[in-house]
C-alpha cells in the first residue's frame, strides 16, 4: 500500500485562449532570471557595473538554448530520426530535451562574444555567474516534473514521484531524479558562494568549482535514470561525460591556482579598484599623479629657499661680527704687545660660537 508519493501534474501545459503556457518553458525562464539576478549582485560586489551581466546574458542565453538542444538531439538522435519518428519534433524544445553540457559549451561561446564587445575578461564574468547557473538548473529541473520525464528506477519510498501511463512510459512510482538534481544544484550554488567568499576565487576557478561539484552529483543521479540512452562499457553516455568534464574542471582549477593566484582587481575596463571612491573616480589617474608631483616639487623648492635664506643670514651676521673685531684691534695702539693683539681675535672667534653664528656657518658651506 502506497502511503505517500509526489503526484505529477495531469498536464504540463495550460491554454490561455489560443496561447499555450507550458510549465517546462516557465521553469527555464524563471531559472534564467534567477541566474541573472544573482550574477548581477555578485558582479557589482566584484566592482562591475549594474546591468553588465544581463547585457552579456543576451548573448549567452540564446547560444545556450541552441547548444543544449543540439546536444540532446545528437546524443538521442533515435528519438527524432529513427523509424516511425518525425524529425520536425527535434525543434519542439517546449516538449523537453536540453543537454546541460551543450548549453554550457555553446553558452560560453555567446558569453565570450558579449565579453569581447564590452572588454571584460570572460573568466571573471563566469565566476560571478557560476552559482546563478546552478540556481537556474535547480529551478529548471522542475520542468521535467511537469513533463513526467527523466525519472529514476521504480521505488516505493515516501518521496517517490508518481508517473502516469503515456507514450514511452509505464505508470508507477519512481525515484524523482529531477528532485535529487534540483536539491544537489542548490547545494552546489551554496558551496560556490561560500568558497568564493572564503578563498577569494578568481580567474575562472569559481566556475570550475561549480562544474566539478555539479558533475560529481550528476554522475550518480544519471546512473539512477531509466529513460532511453546510449551506453558505453555499461555506463550511460552522460555518466562518462560527467566524469570527463569533472576531471577537466579539477585540472583547470589546480593549474589556474598555480599560474594565476588571487583574484582580478579590475573586472571592467573603466572601473578600477578605487572606483567605489567618488573623489578618486572623479579625478583621472594622470591628473592625480601630476598634481602629486607638482606638490612635491613645490615643497622641495620652498625647503631649498628657506635653507638659502638661513645661510645668507648666517653669512651676513658672521661678516658683521668680523668687522667689529677688526675695528676694535687698532684701538690698542702701535705699542700694544702682540699677545694683546691676539686676544681680540680670539674673542672674535669665540663670539660667534656663543651667539650661534659659527654653528650655522658650516651649514652654509654644505649648501
Amino acid at each position: 500500500m502506497e502511503l505517500a508519493y509526489i503526484p505529477s501534474p495531469s498536464t504540463g501545459v495550460v491554454h490561455l485562449g489560443p496561447i499555450p503556457l507550458r510549465g517546462y518553458a516557465f521553469c527555464i525562464i524563471i531559472g534564467v532570471f534567477a541566474a541573472v539576478w544573482l550574477g548581477n549582485k555578485r558582479w557589482i560586489a566584484r566592482g562591475g557595473k549594474p546591468g553588465t551581466v544581463a547585457d552579456i546574458a543576451v548573448w549567452a542565453v540564446p547560444f545556450g538554448l541552441v547548444g543544449g538542444r543540439l546536444y540532446h538531439v545528437i546524443t538521442d538522435y533515435q528519438l527524432y530520426f529513427g523509424e516511425g519518428r518525425n524529425w520536425v519534433d527535434a525543434f519542439k524544445i517546449w516538449e523537453g530535451g536540453l543537454g546541460i553540457w551543450g548549453a554550457i559549451a555553446l553558452g560560453a561561446v555567446g558569453a565570450w562574444i558579449g565579453c569581447r564587445l564590452r572588454g571584460i575578461p570572460l573568466p571573471a564574468w563566469a565566476d560571478a555567474l557560476a552559482p546563478g547557473i546552478a540556481l537556474a538548473q535547480a529551478i529548471g529541473r522542475w520542468g521535467n516534473w511537469f513533463n513526467q520525464e527523466l525519472y529514476g528506477r521504480a521505488t516505493d519510498l515516501p518521496w517517490a514521484v508518481e508517473i502516469s501511463d503515456g507514450p514511452n512510459r509505464v505508470g508507477g512510482t519512481y525515484h524523482p531524479t529531477f528532485l535529487y538534481e534540483s536539491l544537489w544544484c542548490l547545494g552546489v550554488a551554496a558551496l560556490v558562494i561560500w568558497a568564493d567568499r572564503r578563498f577569494k576565487l578568481g580567474h575562472g576557478r569559481a566556475f570550475a568549482l561549480y562544474v566539478a561539484a555539479y558533475c560529481a552529483g550528476r554522475a550518480w543521479i544519471e546512473y539512477m535514470r531509466v529513460d532511453e540512452a546510449h551506453h558505453i562499457l555499461g555506463l550511460r553516455l552522460n555518466v562518462w561525460t560527467a566524469i570527463a568534464v569533472f576531471v577537466l574542471a579539477v585540472v583547470y582549477f589546480a593549474v589556474s591556482a598555480k599560474l594565476r593566484p588571487g583574484r582580478e582587481e579590475v573586472v571592467e575596463p573603466d572601473r578600477g579598484p578605487a572606483a567605489s571612491d567618488p573623489a578618486a573616480a572623479a579625478k583621472p589617474a594622470g591628473a592625480k599623479d601630476a598634481a602629486q608631483a607638482a606638490d612635491a616639487a613645490s615643497g622641495e623648492a620652498k625647503g631649498a629657499e628657506a635653507k638659502g635664506a638661513g645661510a645668507e643670514a648666517v653669512a651676513v651676521k658672521a661678516g658683521a661680527e668680523a668687522g667689529d673685531a677688526k675695528a676694535a684691534a687698532p684701538a690698542a695702539g702701535p705699542a700694544a704687545p702682540k699677545a694683546d693683539l691676539a686676544k681680540p681675535a680670539a674673542a672674535a672667534e669665540k663670539a660667534p660660537a656663543q651667539t650661534g653664528g659659527a654653528a650655522e656657518a658650516p651649514g652654509a658651506d654644505k649648501l
